[in-house]
């Protein structure tokens, strides 16, 4: 599924392309996030350390001391803490704090889309910018490639400028099991993505939603369809849609997010402990 891990690789392949600097490499990014996770934890362990102050540390950072506490007071207790646009191609968590093997092999491709949104307090998140493709991509080629495709190439938007980082987050999905649907309706609203294709007075169409759109604009299935039609561009009547013939695919994704906020705090870390050559920036 995706990671935390997946989503720092993304800013940072976005941060330092605007800053105009080698960035860290996958494997690079995965090793420091164990550490710097073993590093909140060893200082939520010691009451001596200044860092271990809870009225100053962001959540994320929070729940890892916490975790890491709770371990920490019970050793028998393992603690864990834990609107798209279609390139078309040639074809078209955290773990737990304890050194303990990962349940399943990392995962190394894989389809996928890399999402940013601008994120208000006022009025929560706004799309920024979202390009995937269905085409197995190896992780460390593909997330980097989609990063900066989506933030600076998704014709929707301007590209991204380094000013707007800090309101920014990332949000990596990892798309799985791809089913032909029976028909417009067989599908699951919060379960399932779709990807349609038809044709329609000579002209083909074809358009994609991420599993996560339908149930945060609140559609039912008739309007996620609908509204897919009209991404694709179908300008046909409200109520003939059903006339249409639609061949749709119903995929599943497995998604992260992260906030800049988290992403400077670890950078500044891997920074600070000059630990990766001419990715640490």
């Amino acid at each position: 599924m995706a990671s935390v891990e997946h989503c720092l690789y993304c800013f940072e392949a976005l941060v330092a392309h605007l800053e105009d600097r080698t960035p860290m490499t996958l494997p690079e990014v995965q090793k420091s996030w164990a550490e710097y996770r073993l590093s909140i934890a060893a200082s939520a362990a010691d009451p001596a350390d200044s860092s271990n102050n809870q009225t100053i540390r962001p959540p994320a950072l929070r729940r890892l001391a916490d975790a890491a506490t709770a371990a920490a007071a019970t050793p028998s207790t393992t603690s864990s803490a834990s609107t798209s646009t279609l390139s078309l191609g040639p074809s078209t968590a955290a773990t737990s704090i304890a050194s303990t093997p990962d349940p399943e092999p990392r995962l190394t491709a894989s389809p996928l889309f890399v999402t940013w949104n601008t994120v208000s307090a006022s009025r929560g998140p706004s799309l920024r910018g979202c390009i995937g493709t269905f085409e197995t991509q190896p992780l460390d080629d593909g997330l980097a490639s989609y990063a900066l495709i989506s933030a600076l190439q998704d014709t929707r938007f301007r590209p991204v400028a380094a000013r707007e980082l800090p309101a920014l987050a990332v949000a990596v999905t990892l798309l799985t099991d791809f089913e032909d649907a029976a028909d417009a309706r067989d599908w699951a609203l919060g379960t399932h993505g779709l990807r349609i294709a038809f044709q329609d007075r000579g002209r083909r169409y074809g358009a994609t939603y991420l599993p996560d759109v339908a149930v945060e604009q609140g559609w039912s299935k008739e309007e996620t369809v609908l509204s897919l039609m009209r991404k694709a561009g179908w300008v046909g009547r409200k109520e003939a849609w059903r006339d249409v013939d639609l061949k749709v695919v119903r995929y599943q994704g497995r998604k992260q997010s992260l906030e800049y906020g988290e992403f400077r705090r670890w950078r500044e870390w891997v920074g600070n402990g000059e630990r990766w050559g001419t990715g640490s920036g």
